[in-house]
């Protein structure tokens, strides 16, 4: 059976959503829509469907199923409802929206249109983050005491003097923080559970953009677990992320998404070889290496025909956006203190 798939947006980001829903047996590119005329027209070519600059009217091209949103932060919302009133399923990029409420929105308006909704967080299917899961919850590491998270990334200038809304509040809604932060955020929450209260500071440093650049939380998890994270876009030329977990049975160390270490007090650490991410995402935002999309989209589409939830529906997604206003407030705040 065919799932016919819309896209939305016409920047890197569909593109890589393009070529993981044809790498998919049974997925075909049935419409894409975008504000640029020519973007939209070349991925068209390249990639089959037919392009739209109207979006009612793409909302309406059929047959198509599901959507995909790729479109600034700050639009997702009122474009996931539109297209769940069309009775279409959506899958949108990270995050799902840059407040609360819209999401709330979004996720409601899924709900009343009986239709599913997920959020990218590519970082969920890949295979050494998947194994340091299970670990944890198998309880490997025992006790979680302390978590340090860092995104030293480097965006050049260009990045945000050549988009008109990376690095604005009203479409990034942030920036170091909401748009290359938020996957580590995800992870962490993911992995180690809900934070109740953080304290935080975020500046500007380099980049001229209206939003932070640079963002430094202390975290306090529900499970009484300590954390330190970092992320910015201004640390010249980009590392690999690293995410170290320390428990009363060992530690683990990731770097660029793969375990470079695992010290288990009573266990083996026996580590799955895995395929390198070749996504250079510490210096570019460039997204070459698609598998973790394809990846996401291949459960989402198994989601639709299962009548189950996604790997992560939009309350799983909300999570992280959660977080990260938390850390915004307590960054605002004269004891620089906020809950979650």
């Amino acid at each position: 059976m065919t799932t016919h798939i819309g896209l939305i947006g016409g920047g890197n980001i569909t593109e890589t959503h393009a070529r993981a829903a044809r790498a998919i047996p049974g997925a075909e590119i049935s419409a894409i829509h975008g504000t640029n005329a020519e973007k939209i027209a070349r991925l068209c070519r390249e990639h089959g469907g037919t392009p739209y600059q109207d979006f009612d009217a793409f909302l309406r091209h059929r047959p198509m199923e599901l959507v995909i949103i790729g479109s600034p932060s700050g639009l997702h919302a009122a474009q996931g409802i539109a297209a769940a009133r069309h009775g279409l399923h959506v899958l949108t990029e990270k995050p799902i929206e840059i407040s609360i409420a819209r999401s709330d929105a979004l996720i409601e308006a899924a709900k009343q249109s009986k239709v599913q909704l997920g959020v990218i967080f590519q970082d969920r299917r890949k295979p050494h983050i998947c194994q340091l899961k299970k670990w944890i919850d198998q309880g490997l590491l025992g006790k979680i005491l302390f978590v340090d998270a860092r995104v030293k990334w480097y965006r050049p200038p260009e990045y945000y003097a050549g988009s008109r809304w990376r690095g604005t509040l009203a479409l990034d809604g942030g920036g170091a923080l909401i748009n290359q932060g938020v996957h580590t955020v995800d992870l962490l929450l993911w992995l180690l559970g809900d934070v109740v209260r953080v304290q935080a500071r975020t500046a500007t440093q380099l980049h001229k953009i209206e939003a932070e650049d640079t963002a430094a939380a202390i975290l306090e998890f529900a499970s009484g677990a300590l954390g330190v994270f970092h992320a910015t876009t201004a640390a010249y030329p980009g590392y690999p992320r690293r995410v170290e977990i320390a428990g009363t049975e060992g530690t683990v160390i990731l770097e660029h998404d793969r375990i470079i270490a695992a010290n288990l007090r009573n266990a083996a650490a026996a580590i799955e070889s895995a395929p390198l991410d070749e996504n250079l995402s510490s210096s570019t935002a460039t997204v070459s290496d698609f598998r973790g999309h394809q990846s996401v989209l291949e459960d989402f589409l198994q989601a639709i025909q299962q009548n189950r939830a996604p790997a992560c529906d939009g309350i799983e997604g909300r999570r992280s956006l959660a977080l990260i206003e938390a850390i915004y407030r307590a960054a605002k705040t004269p004891d620089r203190v906020a809950t979650v």
